[in-house]
């Protein structure tokens, strides 16, 4: 992404970041598309973008995305920020995240947050409630006064862009829309018909 295009992404996200009725400014949906042909989409956070891309974490064994990104690595996010009437849809390649960077972020989350990513079997069956709260506790009890290792099947993906598009809703339906596209290395920028 050229240094613009990140401005312009830095400043919608700091503008969710700063309204009060955001909860969680950095939620986006993310879709994939597996080897039948079946769209999935789901709400993850963003936990680090840059030049490069945007990233977000997961169960690389288990989990629906996993499945999907294994057979095609490709993906779509999209960012809606219903108070201020503001969506970015972001389309590129998915590649994995080096083994530091994974690291540096889990040793970032909550305790509770790093038991967690040991005790779940993300988007396998669960037989009950309280099976998992057992196996919270079995986890709680292995690292009991010592750090939480990364567990080596939970890492991140980072979404590597070849098209962004802002949308912004304005009177009649008249929106803003402008996209900008990767071509040969070169970033393009067009306006679009809402």
């Amino acid at each position: 992404m050229t240094p613009e295009i990140l401005a312009e992404f830095d400043s919608w996200l700091q503008e969710a970041r700063d309204h009060g009725a955001i909860h969680e400014p950095t939620a986006m949906c993310l879709s994939t598309c597996g080897s039948d042909g079946q769209p999935a989409g789901r709400i993850v956070l963003l936990k680090h973008h840059n030049e490069r891309g945007f990233v977000f974490f997961s169960n690389h064994e288990t989990s629906y995305k996993a499945d999907d990104l294994a057979t095609n690595p490709h993906a779509a996010l999209c960012f809606y920020w219903m108070p201020l009437t503001k969506q970015i849809r972001i389309e590129g390649r998915v590649e994995k995240i080096a083994d530091e960077e994974a690291d540096a972020y889990f040793a970032s989350r909550p305790r509770g947050s790093q038991i967690g990513a040991w005790a779940s079997q993300q988007s396998r069956e669960l037989k009950d409630r309280a099976t998992f709260e057992e196996i919270i506790l079995a986890n709680e009890q292995k690292f009991a006064g010592r750090d939480v290792p990364r567990p080596p099947y939970w890492s991140g993906w980072r979404v590597v862009p070849h098209r962004i598009e802002f949308w912004k809703e304005r009177d009649s339906r008249l929106h803003d829309r402008w996209e900008y596209t990767l071509d040969d290395g070169v970033w393009d920028r067009r306006l679009l018909y809402p």
